[in-house]
């Protein structure tokens, strides 16, 4: 796997932490269990996908924490 390859996951988990972190702040909390919207929430939903590829880097299966 490329480096360019690589770096698109990390490009996405950043914002994807940006975006999270931006709600949390919209929102007034400090994490998003403490948000009434945490369950079905989509911005965190899409924060989950972009840790997880992040990880797995685009491959499926499982990884070793």
């Amino acid at each position: 796997m490329s480096t360019v390859e690589i770096d698109v996951f990390e490009m996405r988990l950043d914002d994807a932490v940006k975006r999270i972190q931006a709600c949390q702040g919209e929102k007034q909390v400090d994490s998003c269990s403490k948000c009434e919207h945490f369950i079905g929430c989509e911005e965190r939903n899409a924060y989950i996908k972009a840790v997880y590829d992040s990880m797995s880097k685009g491959e499926t299966g499982g990884f070793e924490f």
